[in-house]
This record gives C-alpha cells, sequence and structure tokens, in this order.
C-alpha cells in the first residue's frame, strides 16, 4: 500500500510575537515550541500516547455512531485507550482494511479490531457504485446532484455513504442475530469493527479458500441458508455475496464486505440482486457437491420470504 492514514496531534496556536523585537528571545521560544509541539529530544509530544498510533478513537463518535447496546465485553470504551496499527488485513479498490491493537496503557486489557477505511476521491476506484446507489438518497438535494454527477464532493459524500451504509446494515444484521463482525464504531469513512480471526492475528479464512468434507459442506450450507433467510425477511439482499466475502471462523460462517446491501423492495433491480447472491456464493457449494437443487430452492424460498413472490 502506498500512503496509510496517521493520527496527527492537534496543534494549538500560541500569541504572535515580532522577530524584530529586542525582547524576542530565540532560545526560550525555541523552548516553548518543543514543550507544546513534541521537537523536544527527551520524549513525545505531550499530546500524543505513551506507545501506539494514536489515542482512542472513542470518544469521536457519537451514541449513534457505536455498536448495538450491550456492549460486548470486550469493548474497551476507556478514553484512555491507545491504538496501534499492526498491519493491513485487505486492499480494495474502495477501502482497505487495516488490524488495530486497542489497548489500555498499564493494563492487560486489549482487543484487536479490524479498521476498514475508505479510500478518499484521489484514490478510490469506484467501479460498481451506480447501480447500488440507486433508491439510496441523502436528505440534501445538492449531495445527491454531486453524487449523480461524480464531482469531487461527490465522491467524498459516495465514501461517506457506503462507510454508513455499512456501518447500518452491521448494525442491523447483528441486532437479527446474524453471524457479522460487530461494529464497533465508525467515524467518518473508518468503520472499526470485530476482528474475526485468532489472537496472534491470523485473519480467519475465506470461504473461497476452503475445501470442506461433505458433513462440512452442508453445515456450512445451512448457516448460510439461515442468514440469508432473516436477511430477506427483513427485506434486504447483500447484494454482493461471494465465496470471497464469506468467512470460516472455526467452523462459524460469518457474512463480511455489506456496505452495498439493498432493500429488495424499493431497489428497482432487487428481485434480481437478491437471486443473483443465492447464484453466485451457491456455485461454489455446487462445484463441491451440494446438489444444484438445493440453489434453485434457496433462491425461490428468498424471493417469497422477502415479499417479492409474484
Amino acid at each position: 500500500m502506498d500512503e496509510q492514514d496517521s493520527f496527527t496531534p492537534i496543534r494549538r496556536r500560541g500569541g504572535k510575537r515580532r522577530l524584530d523585537d529586542a525582547s524576542y528571545d530565540l532560545d526560550a521560544a525555541f523552548a516553548d515550541f518543543a514543550a507544546r509541539f513534541g521537537a523536544a529530544e527527551d520524549g513525545p509530544a505531550p499530546d500524543a500516547p505513551p506507545f501506539g498510533d494514536r489515542w482512542t478513537t472513542w470518544d469521536q463518535s457519537q451514541p449513534l455512531q457505536r455498536g448495538p447496546k450491550p456492549h460486548p465485553d470486550w469493548v474497551i470504551t476507556d478514553l484512555g485507550a491507545v491504538d496501534t496499527e499492526l498491519g493491513i488485513l485487505k486492499t480494495g479498490k474502495e477501502a482497505d482494511v487495516f488490524l488495530i491493537e486497542r489497548a489500555v496503557p498499564d493494563t492487560d486489557r486489549s482487543v484487536l479490531l479490524a479498521a476498514k477505511r475508505y479510500r478518499d476521491s484521489q484514490h478510490r476506484m469506484f467501479h460498481r457504485d451506480a447501480g447500488y446507489l440507486e433508491g439510496r438518497k441523502v436528505r440534501e438535494s445538492r449531495v445527491n446532484r454531486a453524487i449523480a454527477k461524480r464531482t469531487s464532493f461527490g465522491m467524498e459524500a459516495i465514501a461517506g455513504t457506503w462507510a454508513a451504509a455499512e456501518f447500518d446494515a452491521l448494525c442491523r444484521m447483528w441486532r437479527d442475530g446474524m453471524a457479522v463482525p460487530y461494529p464497533v464504531q465508525i467515524v467518518e469513512t473508518e468503520l472499526l469493527m470485530e476482528f474475526i480471526g485468532e489472537p496472534d492475528g491470523t485473519a480467519a479464512p475465506r470461504l473461497a479458500q476452503l475445501r470442506p468434507a461433505a458433513d462440512e459442506l452442508h453445515d456450512l450450507w445451512r448457516q448460510l441458508r439461515a442468514g440469508l433467510t432473516v436477511l430477506a425477511r427483513d427485506g434486504y439482499a447483500h447484494g454482493d455475496l461471494s465465496a470471497y466475502n464469506l468467512l470460516v471462523h472455526r467452523g462459524r460462517l460469518v457474512f463480511i464486505d455489506v456496505p452495498q446491501i439493498v432493500e429488495v423492495i424499493g431497489h428497482p433491480r432487487g428481485r434480481e440482486l437478491l437471486s443473483r447472491d443465492v447464484r453466485n456464493v451457491g456455485s461454489w457449494f455446487v462445484a463441491r457437491g451440494l446438489p444444484a437443487d438445493e440453489v434453485d430452492a434457496l433462491a425461490a424460498d428468498l424471493v417469497a420470504d422477502a415479499g417479492l413472490a409474484r
């Protein structure tokens, strides 16, 4: 990756002084600058955390920008916590996902999080947003016009729309009991969520990477059917489902990458997207031994569950 987000402490402005003033002491001025802005050689800037990359961003999220209550016990809400970036988990055309450790100094409390950061307008390559944004509007008409015209401001608005849509979708799916990463919080275009993987930072494999035995295959299909049924009964389709955006962690199938979730009733292509989800992921299962009629049956059931049957 060429660029990564970094934390920059807020710098406070001091009063102005004339450089030609005889009373102006350069040594004292530099010492003052060093004390306030971290130029001293004997320690970090006063606003910097004792380690890591930034202070927790928990307090930068409003209540509605935090995950559903009650928060799981592992969620760290301490304002003295520190975030440390450990590496990158996934790169994509619209966003990159980083591994973050959030820890409380001088304690043994820490948690691994996945930080999904949607790219800015200069580095983002949205290639499939138009179809998903149909029917998805924001309140301000000028923003909708900018999105439609793909202006620079519109591209920034799209990033915010995608991040907010994914956060809202994860909250809804979590409340409904679906297997998704718990959405911890959202700050602008960064979405922090539960890391699905091992304590050492090893991410759970994608479904596409597995070669399950027959009994495992049928259990994964059962979990997929259960999750999609919940989603369809709520009136939604994943919109981009495949074996590449499903994780398998210790036998548990987890849905990820849901910014393009669509309301199947209000979207002009809702029924098509719902059926396409089933076909795309179903082809992976059929190639590994699942009877094809199981896929057809699931597609028909989901159309009925979503109230789209004719």
